[in-house]
C-alpha cells in the first residue's frame, strides 16, 4: 500500500486528508475480511471494492492494482453461485476502471498494466482451486481416521465374539467338572482323578484355542511401526535414520507389538516436545536380548521446563514401563540440553514354547 500513499502526495488539503482516511479504511477492510463470515464478509468486501473505485476515479488510475487484494478474497466464496456473482461484479469494476484510465494512461504504461490486470482476473480461480484441494485433503484425512477407528472397532467386536464362542463353553465345562471333582474327592477317588485328568485335557484344549485365536490376530511388527514413524517424522520435518536389522524374526508377535508401541510413544514425544530436526533409531540384537535406542537432537527434558518425573508421567513413559514389565523388559532415558534425549528399550529374546504348552 506504499505506492498508493505516495501517489497521494500530489494532492493537498481536504482531498489529501480524505485520501489518507480512505486508505486507512481500506486497511481496516483487509484486516476484517480475514475474520468476518457470511453476510459481514460480503459487506466488508463490497466496502473494499467501493474504496478502490473512489481511489481510482478521484485520485490515480494506478490504484487499480489494489484489486489484487480483492481478488484474493473473492476466491474465498465456497458457494459457486455467490462466487460467480461477486466475481462478475469484480470483473466489471476492474474493466471499467481500466477503460476510465485510458485517457490518462500512456501506451507504454497500458502495455505494462494489461498483463497485471489479466493475472488479477485469473487469480481467484487459482486460489479457489488451491482452497478446494486443501479442503479435499482435510476431508480425506478425516475419512481415513474414521476408517481406522471403524476397523479397530470391528476387530474388537470380532475378538469378543471369538473369545465368547471358543472359550465360553470350555470354561463353563471346566467349572462344572471342578465342582464335580470337589464332591467326588471324598466319595469316589478314582472317578475324581479321572475327572481331574479330563479338566487338564480340557484346559490344554482351551489354551490351544487361545493360541489359535491370537495367531489369527494381526500383530504390528517393528518394521511396520518404523514405516509409520517415518511418515509421522517426515510430516513434522524431522529426518529419520534407522540403524541395524529391523526384521527381528526371532522376536515373538507379542514382544514386537510391545516394542512397536514403545517406538510409537517415543516418536510421538519427539514430534510434540523435543524441538528436534533429526531422529536416529538403532536396533541391536545380541545373543540374549534386543536393544532399541531412540535418539533425537532436541533440547532434552529440562529444555522443556519440566522435571524428569513430570516428563515420565506426562508423556506415556509410565505406560511404556508397564508394558515392558510384562515381558521382563526395561526402559532407560537420558537427556542433555545440548545433545537431546536418548531413550533405550531392552527386552530378552523370544522364549520358545514346549509341546505341552508350558513356557521354558
Amino acid at each position: 500500500m506504499i505506492l498508493p500513499i505516495l501517489n497521494m502526495q500530489a494532492y493537498t488539503g481536504i482531498k489529501l486528508a480524505v485520501g489518507y482516511a480512505m486508505m486507512g479504511l481500506f486497511a481496516v477492510t483487509y484486516r476484517q475480511l480475514y475474520w468476518a463470515n457470511g453476510r459481514a464478509f460480503t459487506l466488508w468486501l463490497a466496502l473494499q471494492m467501493l474504496l478502490i473505485l473512489l481511489l481510482c476515479l478521484f485520485y490515480s488510475p494506478q490504484n487499480v492494482y489494489l484489486g489484487f487484494f480483492t481478488a484474493n478474497f473473492v476466491s474465498w466464496y465456497s458457494d459457486n453461485r455467490k462466487f460467480n456473482i461477486i466475481y462478475s461484479i469484480f470483473v466489471v469494476q476492474e474493466l471499467f476502471l481500466v477503460g476510465w484510465g485510458l485517457k490518462t494512461i500512456e501506451g507504454t504504461e497500458l502495455l505494462f498494466l494489461l498483463p497485471f490486470i489479466i493475472i488479477m482476473l485469473i487469480s481467484p480461480f487459482g486460489i479457489r482451486s488451491m482452497f478446494r484441494r486443501r479442503h479435499l485433503e482435510r476431508e480425506l484425512d478425516e475419512a481415513n481416521e474414521v476408517i481406522k477407528e471403524l476397523v479397530k472397532r470391528e476387530e474388537r467386536m470380532r475378538i469378543a465374539r471369538d473369545l465368547h464362542d471358543t472359550l465360553g463353553h470350555t470354561l463353563s465345562l471346566i467349572t462344572l467338572k471342578s465342582q464335580l471333582v470337589e464332591k467326588l474327592v471324598s466319595k469316589d477317588t478314582d472317578r475324581a482323578e479321572a475327572e481331574a485328568r479330563e479338566i487338564q485335557r480340557t484346559s490344554r484344549a482351551a489354551l490351544r484355542q487361545v493360541r489359535e485365536l491370537v495367531s489369527e490376530m494381526r500383530a504390528i511388527t517393528v518394521a511396520e511401526e518404523l514405516t509409520e514413524a517415518g511418515e509421522m517424522l517426515r510430516t513434522a520435518e524431522i529426518a529419520l535414520e534407522i540403524e541395524g536389522d529391523i526384521s527381528l524374526g526371532e522376536v515373538s508377535d507379542l514382544n514386537q507389538n510391545i516394542l512397536s508401541l514403545c517406538i510409537k510413544e517415543a516418536v510421538t514425544n519427539i514430534v510434540r516436545h523435543s524441538g528436534a530436526n533429526k531422529c536416529v533409531i538403532s536396533i541391536v540384537k545380541s545373543e540374549g536380548q534386543v536393544r532399541i535406542m531412540i535418539r533425537d537432537n532436541g533440547h532434552g527434558l529440562h529444555g522443556q521446563g519440566v522435571a524428569d518425573a513430570g516428563f515420565r508421567e506426562g508423556n506415556g513413559l509410565k505406560g511404556m514401563n508397564e508394558r515392558l514389565s510384562l515381558i521382563d523388559g526395561s526402559l532407560t532415558i537420558n537427556a542433555d540440553g545440548s545433545k537431546g534425549t536418548v531413550l533405550t528399550v531392552m527386552i530378552p529374546l523370544v522364549v520358545k514354547e514346549r509341546k505341552d504348552g508350558e513356557t521354558a
